[in-house]
């Protein structure tokens, strides 16, 4: 596999961004706390992740990188890093673990205690609500099929700002939509791991109308700075061929525009709805108005570019066949073609196209690298490298205009990367998931350089 050329250090500098730049990384729950203890329920990646095939080596989030006990030190290495902001996601299983409703006190303790010492080590906290771990007992109703449980989510937004909002520096509602609906399933490959167009087709509604409903009881108490973190990826035909630049068409609208045009004109993409309004919920019309109530600010992730042909078609398909191809790019360990200029291109497609005026932050970007502990260090020349590319590219957006106002690395550290298992890292920290010992990487000391000793005057 190619990899980057090696590098020293990041060419850029933090004078060379906006003076309120936000600097800061991110991590999600079922990743990095360990869900066997603290009153944590089960939910619905325990038992995909029981389920022969979905996770490499059967490994789960059981420990994981045992954050919940190990927190006050990783909140040190935060510190030690420079970092401004630490973007973090709640566990809804841990604040409401059984159907009864009654929340877990020791959890909400928990995510207490965490913003206040984040505020202690001076690093603005940054909540997401839901990164994919929706309690067993709401997975047993159907899931993000069921209409009702955006309500039950409404309730547990409206738990966590009543507990914690007065800190927060922003909260995001979802992360990722298209990896809740469409990999999920659709595609099969995150729980609850179906392939039913039907189920996509209505998940991929009713968590935007659940995005809304949140919206609005955070709202109710007057939350302010309020989000969702969208993924992109820079999606292009593979070759000259009309039928190429169809299929490309169709899979950008999927993964780029369902969510983005929803949440910003009220609308879903023609193009998409073509293939899958037949599954929609009745009346779906009907809760656009809820689901485009104006945002404070919205995230990109972006990590790679997808370059796409038309596949072979087969009678009965609700929709057409695509084949993703790679461009001849360095890729990283999860095989993703590395492609920094995409990031830019994509903010001011963002923004000239759907959000306007409205505050930007990249909340997640990195990659994931054989790293190799050797000693009492980690060499990943490759990563800071990946980084200082998408800084770059970012910087030139800001330039054109773009209101970016953050950066989130992912990942704070290394953890359990979902159906991977802990075989890919994407960490600026080493983790020894037997020792679990923490260990800073190369990356981690070029980006406290450069947040450290380079700052805006």
């Amino acid at each position: 596999m190619p990899i980057l050329s090696r590098q020293p250090a990041f060419t850029v500098k933090r004078s060379d961004f906006p003076k309120d730049f936000v600097f800061g990384s991110s991590t999600s729950a079922y990743q990095i706390e360990g869900s066997s203890f603290g009153g944590c329920g089960s939910s619905h990646w325990d038992s995909f992740a029981a389920s022969k095939g979905n996770v490499a080596n059967f490994e789960n989030g059981s420990i994981a990188c045992d954050h919940y006990t190990r927190w006050e030190g990783d909140l040190d290495l935060m510190k030690d890093l420079g970092l401004d902001a630490y973007r973090f996601s709640s566990s809804w299983a841990r604040i409401l673990p059984q159907a009864n409703g009654e929340t877990n006190k020791e959890g909400l303790d928990f995510y207490d205690r965490l913003v206040d010492g984040l505020l202690e080590r001076g690093i603005a906290p940054h909540l997401t609500l839901y990164h994919w771990e929706l309690p067993s007992y709401l997975a047993d109703i159907g899931g993000w099929r069921n209409r009702d449980v955006g309500d039950y989510f409404a309730d547990y937004a409206e738990i966590m700002i009543k507990c914690l909002g007065d800190r927060l520096a922003s909260v995001a509602t979802f992360n990722e939509p298209w990896c809740v609906t469409w990999l999920s399933h659709y595609h099969g490959m995150h729980a609850p791991g179906l392939r039913d167009i039907r189920a996509a087709s209505r998940t991929a509604h009713l968590v935007p109308v659940a995005h809304g409903k949140a919206m609005a009881a955070m709202r109710a108490l007057g939350q302010e700075e309020l989000g969702v973190v969208l993924n992109f990826e820079h999606t292009s035909p593979y070759d000259d061929n009309p039928s190429s630049a169809k299929a490309a068409e169709l899979e950008e609208g999927i993964l780029n525009r369902w969510f983005l045009s929803a949440f910003t004109k009220g609308k879903y993409p023609d193009t998409v709805l073509d293939h899958i309004e037949a599954y929609l919920p009745n009346d779906w019309q009907d809760d656009m108005a809820q689901i485009a109530t104006p945002l404070d600010w919205m995230g990109v992730n972006y990590y790679t570019r997808t370059l796409v042909s038309a596949g072979e078609s087969h009678l009965g398909s609700a929709l057409p066949l695509s084949i993703t191809h790679h461009g001849g790019l360095p890729r990283t360990e999860m095989d993703w073609e590395v492609y920094p200029e995409g990031l830019g291109e994509i903010l001011c497609w963002i923004r000239d196209n759907y959000t306007h005026d409205t505050p930007l932050a990249i909340t997640e970007n990195g990659m994931a690298n054989k790293d190799m502990l050797v000693g009492d260090a980690v060499d990943d020349q490759e990563r800071i490298a990946y980084l200082d590319a998408h800084f770059n590219s970012a910087l030139k957006a800001i330039d054109k205009g773009v209101p970016l106002k953050a950066y989130f690395v992912w990942s704070l550290m290394d953890n359990f990367e979902w159906s991977f298992g802990f075989d890919k890292r994407f960490g600026i920290i080493h983790v020894d998931f037997d020792s679990l010992q923490r260990t800073p990487k190369a990356s981690y000391h070029a980006l406290q350089h450069m947040l450290s000793h380079e700052k805006p005057h």
